[in-house]
């Protein structure tokens, strides 16, 4: 029952938080490796999702093929790799492992966000001269931007918390806190190091949350114009 208080007295420890195995170095390691592995998902999967999505072929076979990176644990993919020629390449096993837990939630919600737009929207800018990428991005893209939004915060969450892995081989990041706990056998650090995970992956989840408002085109403010008031007869004569 002490773990908690213990674990607050670690955290608040000066001592703690400075140095190369200090907090603010391991959390630099593990936002870092988080934002790396969200650009390479995310170059791979959204072009991808948004062609598919546009052209509404292909989508429900790449997304199962993506899917089937849930059903493997990411721990079993990152022994794996270790095992392989590229567990000799630093981070890399990390970070292809964790890449390939995170597209599968870009590449499926944004393949449904555009696929899912009104056809009728999509027929009205077609009719007024629009061209098939014109479409996409100034269309589509747009009123899919909350699915898309919803899926880069889901993986981005799921990759911060998964990124603790990153310790097991050797790897930087909050989880060498927890590692380090364990074998020191020290239990409020193992906790605080839980804590700090916990944290900072509800951070990412408030300002992705954020973006999610800013980004949605229906948002406060920015609602439907107002019906037009219809014209007497005078006015159209004025």
């Amino acid at each position: 029952m002490n773990a908690l208080p213990d674990a607050w007295t670690w955290l608040t420890t000066g001592a703690n938080w400075s140095g190369t195995a200090g907090v603010w170095h391991r959390l630099g390691e593990h936002v870092y490796l988080t934002v790396v592995c969200l650009l390479i998902s995310g170059a791979l999967a959204l072009p991808v999702a948004l062609l598919l999505g546009h052209l509404g072929r292909g989508g429900a076979l790449a997304v199962n093929i993506a899917n089937v990176g849930r059903a493997v644990p990411t721990f079993a993919v990152l022994v794996l790799l270790l095992l392989s020629p590229v567990g000799t390449h630093g981070d890399w096993p990390t970070v292809i492992a964790l890449v390939l837990f995170a597209v599968p939630p870009l590449l499926t919600n944004a393949y449904v966000g555009v696929r899912d737009v009104d056809p009728d929207v999509v027929q009205a800018a077609r009719g007024m001269g629009m061209t098939g990428p014109q479409v996409l991005w100034r269309v589509e893209v747009p009123l899919a931007m909350p699915l898309i939004m919803t899926g880069v915060r889901s993986a981005a969450v799921q990759v911060v918390a998964t990124a603790t892995l990153a310790a097991l081989p050797g790897g930087g990041g909050l989880g060498r806190i927890i590692t380090a706990g364990f074998a020191r056998q020290n239990t409020p650090q193992v906790v605080a190091g839980a804590i700090l995970v916990a944290v900072l992956a509800m951070l990412v989840e408030c300002v992705f949350v954020v973006l999610q408002k800013l980004f949605d085109p229906n948002r406060s403010g920015r609602g439907p114009a107002p019906a037009a008031t219809p014209r007497t007869a005078a006015d159209v004569a004025a």
